[in-house]
């Protein structure tokens, strides 16, 4: 998911079966259980980085009696479910720039996964850093733009606190600082129904593949990685991924 390619990914997993439905389950609730291990507590009201796995998990219909399930797992004594958040960066076909952030209980057999998938499809697993510094950390609220007041909605996200707002058409796409995120993301719930929002790695530039090829196996290579249990999200600075849809 990124930049030009944003609005059509959205659409595509809007699409998504019930077993890839289970799947996106799974990962926020790797997800939830990070969150109130990490933070100390399964109160959102005290743990900002629960409150926001909670508002990710709503806004993915999550049940909310799965969420409540999975909180007191991961507050109760003795949990044993002990995930360690790892990044990995590297490059599909034509140089596209890529990183998987994900939460695993065996970095081994990730990493093994990952670089099977890169090299299956035309691209390579990369060191640390080969790639994170051709995106920015940014909070990403996206808003179908059909009978809102392009004006109006821009106003309210600027007073919000809102760093960019961009309009394509089809959404309105509001741009945060990520410490900023939960607050503006907050006020603007009770005003809008939101498409999706979250903190993302958003690229400063975009390559483009021409090659028909290339372009399916840069597809395959990002179905297999968002397939992929231990992968939370992966960001990718393809201009065309709209292509592959």
């Amino acid at each position: 998911m990124s930049g030009h390619s944003k609005w059509n990914n959205i659409k595509r997993k809007k699409e998504k079966t019930d077993g890839q439905k289970a799947k996106i389950f799974t990962k926020i609730g790797r997800e939830l259980a990070m969150a109130v291990r990490e933070g100390g507590s399964g109160d959102p009201a005290v743990n900002s980085r629960l409150k926001d796995a909670i508002a990710k998990a709503k806004a993915n219909n999550v049940p909310n009696d799965n969420i409540d399930r999975i909180i007191k797992k991961a507050s109760g004594e003795g949990n044993s479910d002990a995930y360690e958040a790892i990044q990995y960066e590297g490059y599909g076909p034509s140089g596209v720039a890529v990183i998987v952030e994900t939460l695993t209980d065996n970095r081994n057999r990730t990493a093994g996964d990952l670089r099977h998938y890169f090299d299956k499809f035309g691209g390579n697993l990369g060191t640390t850093g080969c790639v994170s510094f051709m995106f920015q950390k940014k909070g990403v609220i996206v808003i179908e733009a059909e009978g809102l007041d392009e004006d109006e909605v821009m106003e309210a996200a600027l007073e919000a606190g809102a760093s960019d707002f961009q309009s394509d058409g089809d959404v309105f796409e509001i741009f945060t600082e990520p410490e900023d995120f939960s607050a503006i993301r907050d006020e603007l719930a009770g005003k809008y129904t939101f498409v999706s929002a979250d903190v993302e790695q958003v690229p400063d530039t975009y390559t483009a593949i021409t090659d028909p090829d290339l372009i399916v196996k840069m597809g395959r290579l990002l179905e297999m990685l968002e397939d992929n249990d231990d992968v939370q999200s992966v960001w990718h600075n393809w201009e065309n991924a709209d292509d592959a849809e």
